[in-house]
């Protein structure tokens, strides 16, 4: 383990020495330009983070070895909540964040105090996190590093916004955000516990009346008002008697503050606790029906305005809830209930559902045998009911005029009529409740008056999105739809906020620009970012019309540079950059981000730059999950990521976030697997050492023997993991390459050093092909393990980096199909034959092989070449075999064995053996006795199963089968 710190160390000093990650413009190279979400220093990375970083840096190296000038650089971002709410917390004693950073990121405890600064706290981290970055090995130009508060940023991200609203993109008005009372500010994604994004609905208060005081019951389906039973209160929660704009109602208490920022005038007259409304009765707006209102502890007091209507025949969670309630007697007649009174009460079907019952909420709750209302199952159940509903239900006679529509139709319907009529109101709510703030505070849904807001909702705008997309590679291709759903679903986004650092808004500058909107472009800030530092160009120097001309080539180059007093070679030589660099080739983040920074990247990209410049991909993968749950600060779960490089390693821990899970999937780390690779790698050093040894012992003879058969094939197979490796590689399959590279090749070259274990030849020709392969795994390694790649590269006398040597090519040539065919016969021949030994449990003295006669190979070729035309018949393949003069019984027998066994040959296998004509297998394991012999510890026969004089005493021979020799053991 230590030399693998050591090799890490000389490596990335030699790497930062000769320069080699710092890419300028090279019109002789073609470019590919990448970047990863740049960090929020609030705290130091883990190893969940490593995943995605990672893997930007792997396809970094690998685009590098393709020849291609890679771009890959670093920024951090210091905007918005993140930093600042860590800071207030500290400033605040929370004795949970302070065991955090003192046992977890190890920060010493002196250095808290000054973290009450965010800014002093951000920079902690910011080189907490770059030196992480170096250690793990990124291939990163850091010359183009930034932070999102330098003045400079500012400026850019100022020009942005300043397009932005000359297009018409930015609008001022009212609007529901996610929104914290603590901070008094709207939240994102970027800005709650657990990077939730809170997603607002829009709930419809149907009211209710007793006298006349409203009783509001929030719900996302007014469709389903012609089916309550039942009101449900919690009787140990506090409600009040309260007026609501011109009315009187009773609610939640906790619904008064959500009501007061939602624009409505509350006036609390009275609090109780809900057992006091138990009992009661009020009456239904739409049918007059007189509704009982019943107790319910599973009613959130917090959750809209902690009042529901019940509709158990169309509801899961009201139906288990009226069923339990049926049965607690003594609790009923606490409450003053005649129980029977209470069991009369029954389910209304108002929905026609195919496949299910008049009720379905009976149907799936009896199928997923759920009993209690805090069964957890029941949320299954419910999106079970309402799906299957929404798609196929038709509303029935009861409701009157929207009978026969659709649910989706009548939901609009009634909500409509309902609204129109005064019967029922809106309200704003977060669907996913729950959401807490970083500050720890639980966000509620506010309309915000004069906020101003990215108009993502705009019908043009969002078919350039849509255009811009399906330009796109997405990786994986799947998460495409995600995107469409997103853009489609996106509306008005606040993009600015009163409190936290960042860019002020350029026209009003009370305002600062939140996180996820002043980190859409920034891509193109890194083209121009080390001009900036190194030029030593002043912030003021870089107004609108500078910009203009860098990124969209508008204006006289000589009037702009003039206005501003900068040298025209200065500015050209910015836009040449940007052009060189632009359009972004790749974008990689987690998927998490898909539903905000990632399709806000699009949208801002297509409203600002010209078509040619629009980014061409977006990888995203899956988070790092330890033990089955997502790794994360707000989990507690966490390896910071400094801590797990000096616990197994950079390599080891690349390989163990990338080798897991493909990009879709989450991947699992845990120290085993660290392990693993820590040993899979001092594995292959001890290997180069191998290869050194047998190249020194040799002097360096010049190669005079042939490749036999064995050799060839390892050397074919090379040429199938090289193609195999590079196709995963192009898709970012990069545990798919790991496996290729690390495993199967080491598989390959298991056998083929079993297989020339007693040989005897010279050490050259086996020296040889062990050497092509060394190299090779090695290169194809380096994107992935870069440090010990670095190292045997030096070892086995390679001059310069292996991180820019090119990329093996497979050698069409050295492909042989006929030696990996052959080889496989002895495989699989030699599994058989171990099975056989295994499950009789003989020790054999002799074993005798009985290879398929010339005529089986010719009914079996023939077959293959049938089955690639189509559908093989047997009656043809029968009249085809008696050509050759065999019994019919015999015919018979092996014609319909071969139609079984070639349903289970691949297509490629069957081109092969069609193309070279079968292998000879007498011949192939003839040659191989001496291996066989020494494997099996057994005197190995060969005969064709015809032969004169053939020893077989149990009639095995004429079960053979092409490519399955028959077995006799003694």
């Amino acid at each position: 383990m230590e030399f693998l710190k050591k090799i890490e160390e000389k490596w990335q000093k030699r790497w930062e020495e000769a320069k080699i990650f710092e890419a300028d413009p090279n019109p002789e190279k073609p470019k590919y330009f990448i970047t990863v979400a740049y960090p929020y220093p609030n705290s130091p990375q883990h190893i969940g983070h490593a995943r995605t970083y990672t893997l930007a840096d792997v396809h970094a190296r690998y685009m590098r070895m393709r020849g291609y000038n890679v771009l890959l650089p670093m920024a951090f971002h210091y905007t918005g909540t993140p930093v600042l709410a860590m800071s207030k917390r500290l400033a605040e004693n929370d004795e949970e964040l302070i065991n955090d950073f003192v046992n977890v990121y190890k920060v010493p405890k002196e250095k808290l105090k000054e973290f009450t600064d965010p800014l002093i706290m951000a920079r902690y981290f910011h080189e907490e996190i770059k030196e992480g970055m170096r250690k793990i090995g990124y291939s990163i130009d850091w010359r183009r590093e930034f932070t999102t508060i330098d003045s400079y940023y500012n400026r850019f991200i100022e020009w942005q916004f300043n397009k932005l609203r000359q297009k018409g993109y930015i609008t001022c008005g009212s609007h529901p955000v996610g929104w914290c009372l603590k901070d008094g500010n709207p939240v994102g994604q970027h800005d709650t516990i657990g990077d939730v994004e809170p997603e607002i609905g829009e709930f419809i208060l149907i009211k209710f009346k007793q006298g006349k005081t409203i009783f509001p019951t929030a719900t996302l389906r007014p469709e389903t008002v012609f089916g309550v039973t039942n009101l449900w209160v919690n009787p140990q929660a506090r409600y009040v008697k309260a007026k609501v704009d011109n009315e009187e109602w009773i609610i939640s208490q906790e619904s008064t503050e959500k009501l007061l920022n939602q624009n409505r005038k509350v006036q609390v007259l009275e609090t109780f606790l809900g057992k006091r409304l138990i009992g009661t009765f009020v009456e239904s707006l739409v049918n007059q029906a007189k509704i009982v209102i019943l107790p319910a502890d599973f009613v959130d007091p917090k959750n809209a305005t902690g009042i529901v209507m019940s509709v158990p025949g169309h509801a899961p969670y009201d139906y288990v809830a009226l069923e339990n309630i049926k049965k607690e007697h003594e609790k009923l007649k606490e409450y003053g209930f005649k129980p029977e009174k209470i069991e009369q009460i029954k389910p209304i079907s108002l929905i026609a559902v195919p496949g299910y019952s008049d009720i379905p909420a009976a149907d799936v709750v009896k199928k997923m045998k759920i009993t209690e209302q805090l069964d957890p199952k029941l949320e299954d159940a419910t999106k079970e009911v309402y799906r299957q509903e929404f798609h196929n239900g038709k509303m029935k006679t009861n409701t009157g005029k929207y009978y026969g529509m659709s649910v989706a139709q009548a939901r609009e319907e009634v909500k409509q009529d309902l609204v129109a009529e005064g019967k029922a109101t809106t309200m704003y709510e977060l669907v996913n409740r729950p959401v807490k703030c970083r500050c720890g505070e639980e966000c509620i849904v506010k309309i915000l008056q004069d906020q101003w807001f990215i108009d993502y909702g705009k019908p043009e705008w969002k078919t350039l999105a849509h255009k811009c997309l399906n330009k796109m590679e997405i990786l994986p291709e799947e998460l495409r739809t995600e995107f469409e759903y997103v853009i489609d679903w996106l509306h008005e986004k606040a993009c600015a906020r009163k409190s936290g650092m960042g860019t002020k808004l350029p026209w009003d500058k009370e305002w600062i620009i939140e996180s996820l909107s002043d980190s859409t472009i920034y891509m193109a800030y890194y083209t121009i970012a080390r001009h900036l530092k190194k030029c030593q160009i002043r912030p003021e120097q870089m107004t609108d019309e500078v910009f203009d001309y860098i990124f969209l080539g508008e204006g006289n180059i000589y009037k702009v540079a003039e206005k501003v007093d900068l040298n025209t070679e200065i500015l050209e030589r910015m836009r040449q950059e940007f052009l060189y660099f632009y359009p972004l080739d790749s974008r990689h983040s987690g998927r998490d981000l898909i539903h905000n920074h990632l399709t806000f990247m699009i949208f801002n990209h297509i409203a600002i730059f010209p078509e040619k410049l629009w980014p061409r991909q977006i990888v995203t993968n899956g988070s790092v999950m330890m033990e089955g749950v997502k790794m994360s600060k707000s989990f507690g779960n966490i390896i910071p990521l400094q801590e797990g490089l000096e616990k197994f390693g950079a390599d080891p821990v690349r390989l163990s976030v990338l080798s897991t899970a493909e990009l879709l999937q989450d991947a699992e780390f845990n120290p085993h697997i660290a392990k693993s690779m820590i040993d899979k790698l001092e594995k292959l050093y001890r290997f180069a050492i191998q290869i050194t040894k047998i190249r020194n012992k040799e002097n360096e003879k010049r190669q005079v023997e042939a490749f036999d058969l064995v050799d060839k094939w390892m050397l074919s197979r090379l040429q199938r993991r090289i193609t195999d490796a590079t196709e995963a590689m192009e898709k970012m399959s990069v545990r798919k390459a790991i496996h290729c590279i690390l495993y199967e090749l080491d598989q390959d070259l298991r056998w083929y050093q079993k297989r020339t274990a007693r040989k005897h030849k010279k050490d050259s020709v086996k020296k040889d092909v062990l050497r092509q392969v060394l190299e090779t795994q090695i290169l194809m390694l380096a994107p992935v393990a870069p440090h010990i790649c670095e190292e045997i590269w030096e070892i086995i006398g390679k001059k310069g980096f292996i991180s820019i040597s090119p990329w093996p090519k497979p050698n069409l040539e050295k492909i042989d199909i006929k030696a990996e065919e052959s080889e496989e016969l002895l495989i699989n021949l030699l599994e058989d034959t171990e099975n056989i030994i295994k499950v009789t449990k003989t020790k054999p003295r002799k074993i005798f092989f009985y290879v398929a006669s010339a005529w089986k190979w010719k009914v079996y070729l023939k077959a293959l070449e049938k089955s690639m035309q189509g559908k093989i018949e047997l009656k043809e393949l029968i009249q085809n075999a008696l050509k050759v003069g065999r019994k019919p019984k015999e015919v018979v027998k092996f014609a319909k064995k071969v139609i079984e066994q070639i349903k289970t040959i691949p297509e490629k296998k069957k081109r092969n053996l069609i193309k070279i004509r079968g292998v000879d297998e007498r011949k192939i394991i003839g040659d191989a006795k001496e291996f066989l012999r020494g494997r099996l510890q057994a005197d190995i026969t060969v005969y064709v199963e015809r032969d004169r004089g053939i020893y077989d005493p149990k009639r095995k021979a004429a079960m053979a089968m092409p490519l399955r020799p028959a077995i006799y053991i003694e």
